[in-house]
């Protein structure tokens, strides 16, 4: 999903350009921003090793397929997402302002869209983001534009607009951050963003040809496994898991590797591009795969992607099955969302530098 393509579906989506800068820190912080981000989010070594990279069955999207082996080295990853309490550690010290934060020209967004595109409105020039806005009723789960609405002033301070705020939530994940915000805060963190394979590796938590990051149990037997959408998506939650929206992390069992999350409440940039056909162009036995040198997307072929993982609070067996270890999603760098995190990782010969 991209916002520019929910823009051309239901005019009210918006793609910000540009890095993250430095600006006075507003004042609407409401974390007391104490501690690092070692100290707020401890990391866990993975040891390295190779493994079967792919849908586990035949029931996988086109483009988990096909299956083949990977091998990576050890690295160190954070045991949980990065919450909005580190988060705000980081804009505390930084003054860093998030893509959502920054509104956009005309001239910006048109030139991401394809020729021929109509003009938008004035109001989505403004600094924003997508939000979650369920239906009360049944609709067609291939029209994203029936739960999706841009929304002035969201933000990862704010992530369902204006008269929202993360107060009570500050050991959720954060969300409404891009690829490029959440590529500074890694910088800042000393660590960055891991390679899909990595990313699979790890939620796999040393299972090998399972499902799920805690084997092959379906989802739904059983005690609440991870944070994801209970009832008929979009428009009816049971809320059986807890939770209705993001959870605390740490609020599931960890994986074999004692990594949180690696399934449900968010989904989780990581720092490869998206080729559809990548996975058939990749070898068995590649060390350290990085992704493709150029992305593709041919439902969106004008637009660089990368992948995110992992599934999210609105995933279920109706729609997305994300929370499959398997499963790919991608959206462009500039993208936020309101089920749109991440986590960080540091390779083992940089840890503790």
């Amino acid at each position: 999903m991209t916002r520019h393509l929910i823009y051309l579906s239901i005019m009210a989506a918006f793609t910000a350009c540009g890095d993250g800068g430095k600006a006075p820190v507003q004042q609407d912080t409401v974390i007391a921003a104490t501690g690092g981000p070692d100290t707020l989010n401890r990391m866990v070594l993975i040891p390295g090793g190779s493994f079967s990279m792919g849908a586990d069955d035949s029931t996988g999207m086109p483009d988990e397929y096909p299956k083949h082996t990977v091998r990576v080295d050890s690295f160190w990853m954070d045991e949980h997402e990065v919450t909005n309490r580190e988060f705000a550690a980081f804009v505390a010290a930084t003054g860093y302002v998030t893509t959502a934060e920054k509104p956009i020209s005309k001239e910006e967004l048109m030139a991401s869209l394809p020729p021929g595109s109509p003009e938008p409105d004035s109001s989505m020039l403004a600094a924003g983001a997508l939000v979650f806005t369920p239906p009360h009723h049944r609709v067609p789960l291939n029209d994203v534009s029936q739960w999706w609405s841009f929304i002035a002033g969201a933000s990862w301070r704010h992530p369902e607009g204006p008269g929202s705020d993360i107060k009570g939530r500050e050991d959720h994940p954060v969300t409404q951050v891009s690829y490029l915000d959440a590529q500074a805060y890694a910088q800042w963190a000393g660590k960055r963003l891991p390679t899909e394979a990595e990313w699979e590796y790890a939620a796999r938590g040393g299972l090998s040809n399972q499902l799920y990051p805690w084997g092959s149990e379906a989802l739904t037997t059983g005690v609440a496994k991870a944070n994801t959408w209970n009832g008929h998506f979009p428009y009816d939650t049971t809320t059986t898991d807890g939770f209705t929206a993001t959870a605390p992390v740490k609020s599931y069992r960890p994986n074999g590797y004692q990594l949180y999350d690696m399934a449900g409440n968010v989904w989780e940039w990581v720092s490869d591009l998206y080729d559809v056909n990548y996975y058939a162009q990749v070898g068995n036995g590649t060390a350290n795969p990085a992704g493709p040198a150029k992305g593709y997307d041919p439902e969106d072929p004008g637009q660089q992607k990368h992948v995110i993982r992992g599934g999210s609070y609105m995933c279920s067996d109706e729609y997305c099955r994300g929370y499959r270890v398997s499963a790919r999603m991608k959206t462009t760098p500039e993208s936020g969302l309101a089920n749109l995190g991440f986590r960080c990782v540091r390779s083992v010969a940089n840890h503790g530098q």
